[in-house]
Parts: C-alpha cells; sequence; structure tokens
C-alpha cells in the first residue's frame, strides 16, 4: 500500500509541475509595474488592467524591462498599435541609459516588418519579413504575438502565423531581460495585455 501510495503521489506531483511549466506564468499583474524597471523618461502606465506605453515631451527611446533575466522561454502577448506603433519586444537585453545590448522583435506600423528580429547598436536587421506577410498585421486591432528563445533559435508568430525561424550563435551567447520599447520621434501609444512566458 505504501509503494501504491507514494506512486500516486508522484504522479500527481508530476502532473501538478507539468501542468504549471505548460501554461506559464504571467509577468504583468494587470495593476502595477510591479517586477519591470522603467529605462527613460517616456510614460509607461497601467490603465484598465492594461500596459500602456506612451511617447513624452523628450519624443526619446524609452524601455521597460523586467527585473528577471531570461534565457530560453517562450513568451506570448497581445498588443494593440493606437497612435504610430512603432515599438518592440526586447529579449536577452540589458541596458545602460537608454542604450541597449540585445535583440529586438519588431512591433510596428504597417509595411515595417512586425515580428522580424532586429539587433540593436550591432548588426541591425537580422532577418525581415517578406512583403507577403504584412498583411498579418491588424492595425487598429488586438494582435497576438509569440516568440521562442531556445539557444540560438528564435522563432516568431503574429496573430498566429510564423514570421522568423533563425538560428543565430551571438544570441546563443546572450543573457538579458526581456523589454518592451517605445521608439523616439514622439506620438508613439500601444496598448499591451497577457504577457505570458513560459521558461524552457
Amino acid at each position: 500500500m505504501k509503494i501504491i501510495s507514494t506512486i500516486a503521489l508522484l504522479m500527481v506531483f508530476s502532473v501538478t509541475c507539468f501542468a504549471g511549466k505548460k501554461d506559464g506564468k504571467p509577468i504583468f499583474n494587470g495593476k502595477n509595474l510591479k517586477g519591470w524597471v522603467i529605462h527613460g523618461t517616456e510614460k509607461w502606465y497601467v490603465q484598465d488592467g492594461l500596459l500602456v506605453c506612451e511617447s513624452g515631451p523628450d519624443k526619446a527611446y524609452g524601455y521597460l524591462s523586467t527585473e528577471k533575466f531570461y534565457d530560453n522561454f517562450e513568451l506570448e502577448l497581445e498588443f494593440l498599435q493606437e497612435a504610430d506603433g512603432n515599438s518592440g519586444v526586447f529579449f536577452r537585453s540589458t541596458f545602460e541609459g537608454t542604450k541597449v545590448s540585445g535583440w529586438q522583435v519588431e512591433v510596428a506600423p504597417p509595411n515595417h516588418d512586425t515580428g522580424g528580429i532586429y539587433e540593436s547598436y550591432g548588426r541591425g536587421w537580422l532577418v525581415q519579413i517578406p512583403d507577403e506577410k504584412e498583411n498579418i498585421l491588424k492595425p487598429g486591432e488586438w494582435n497576438k504575438m509569440k516568440i521562442r528563445v531556445d539557444g540560438g533559435h528564435v522563432t516568431t508568430w503574429l496573430n498566429g502565423q510564423q514570421m522568423v525561424d533563425i538560428t543565430d550563435d551571438k544570441i546563443a551567447a546572450g543573457k538579458g531581460a526581456i523589454a518592451l520599447q517605445i521608439h523616439d520621434g514622439g506620438g508613439i501609444k500601444v496598448k499591451w495585455r497577457n504577457l505570458v512566458v513560459k521558461e524552457l
């Protein structure tokens, strides 16, 4: 009986752990910016349970990064470009003021490579999306993005469709946070919700 009970407990424990890992964990609580760090003077705030980024009077670059570093993970989120949507989702990134070292999955206005991968202060565009995929972005609506980073292998999806799939040695060696961006130039406003990370 003891053996059967022990096996049963182990099975419950395994299922519970697997389910928790499978489901992932929210990294935005819908109430405040706990667990996040603001870089720069642009606006980051919570409104009606949504995370909002908005250009400030300086019209400069701004970032909101997780306090925690994430190596291998799947990130799912939704974004709504309310004004100029020039933004992005960074991964394995570190910051000195508003200078970022890392990689960006582009979030941009139509026909500007949303879902592509850009290396800031480095090689620039690693992968831009083909023209036939530009119509996957839904301007003025909620869009779903998924990013998978595993070693040097990065895959992105937008609204359920794969955008890029690359393997890169420099990315494989990277360490850092997940972050959201406000591009410089002013006039930008993007809303975010349902930010969930599953660590691999």
